[in-house]
């Protein structure tokens, strides 16, 4: 008599393992292994991020910029604030470029950008513009969307100004285009608008002392070891370097050409209406939230958000604030 031959559900269930894995299959009467588990290798939602550090003459004048991201994606413009650089963008360029094609130049006398003689170069804000401006016509960027904070608000509002078509949304992080932003903070660097006396200017070295570039990081912010204190270790050294105190003195003369520009620029915003989301450290000194509120006058369907830390935002809350600005680009300029 044939001996009958039939498989336990549980070797039919091992089977079914065994040939997915590419095992020899359970014959009747054979024992069952122990069952064979395939280890799999962790999986990414994206790959690694690259981003190029690289350097354009325009004008004479050597600009450091850090670029990422696809060439034929959306531009996204990061434009960086006093006493940093590009470097303020270092965590934030990663977040954003699988989707977008990333650009953050230095300014020239800070970063990596070249530091020309203030004999013979004009540190000033329409500066700082027009070579902006010459980087991204020698990068073949037409459309863009500005991150502006600080410092690059009013580079980016003389973009603005001069390219208002190629404005595809703004991103505004503590970057004042209205009076009522500059508060008790400002009043030395009024009283040197005023009569640019050697008193005044004197007066604003502390501007540029270790302990006011620690401040900038640390001050509104609830929890400082969420803060790299090799932020102001890095710009420090470049603030240190011979002549650079002299160069950040004509530049707080020169803010005094920004106010005079303001009402261009929220006529601008009443005209073009660009997609525009704030978010802006409400606990900063230097530009503190005064600032930030006006941009609802001229811009109604403006997005709103007051982060709960000081003056550089990005440096502990980008957990919250990366959401909210992939978010926005996402819905305003990814198409």
């Amino acid at each position: 008599m044939k001996k009958a031959t039939h498989l336990t559900s549980t070797s039919v269930a091992l089977n079914r393992r065994r040939f997915s894995l590419g095992l020899p299959l359970l014959t009747a009467g054979a024992a069952a292994p122990q069952e064979v588990v395939a280890a799999k290798a962790p999986s990414r939602d994206k790959a690694p991020i690259v981003t190029y550090y690289r350097t354009k003459t325009i004008d004479g004048i050597k600009i450091f910029y850090r670029e990422a991201g696809p060439a034929n994606a959306p531009v996204v413009l990061l434009l960086h604030g006093f006493p940093t650089s590009s470097h303020m963008f270092r965590n934030l360029i990663p977040e954003l470029a699988d989707r977008y094609h990333v650009i953050a130049p230095d300014y020239p006398g800070y970063g990596q950008s070249d530091m020309p003689d203030r004999a013979t170069f004009p540190y000033t804000f329409d500066r700082f513009g027009e070579l902006v401006d010459g980087l991204l016509d020698a990068l073949g960027v037409k459309r863009y969307a500005m991150y502006v904070m600080d410092y690059g608000a009013p580079v980016g509002w003389r973009l603005a100004l001069k390219h208002p078509e190629r404005i595809t949304a703004l991103i505004v992080q503590n970057g004042n285009a209205y009076e009522e932003g500059l508060k008790e903070f400002w009043d030395p660097l009024k009283a040197y608008w005023s009569d640019h006396s050697q008193e005044h200017r004197k007066a604003l070295y502390v501007l540029v002392a270790p302990e006011t570039t620690k401040f900038q990081y640390t001050d509104g912010v609830a929890d400082v070891s969420r803060v790299d204190p090799d932020n102001w270790v890095h710009d420090q050294a470049l603030l240190d370097r011979p002549g650079n105190a002299e160069i950040q003195m004509d530049l707080f003369y020169d803010y005094r050409t920004n106010l005079p520009l303001y009402p261009q620029v929220q006529a601008y915003f009443r005209k073009h209406q660009p997609p525009t989301l704030i978010v802006w450290g409400k606990n900063d000194k230097i530009f503190p939230a005064d600032g930030a509120y006006p941009y609802k006058r001229d811009l109604p369907k403006v997005e709103f958000h007051l982060i709960d830390t000081g003056h550089f935002a990005l440096e502990d809350k980008a957990d919250e604030m990366v959401p909210l600005i992939r978010n926005f680009l996402n819905r305003k300029i990814a198409s």
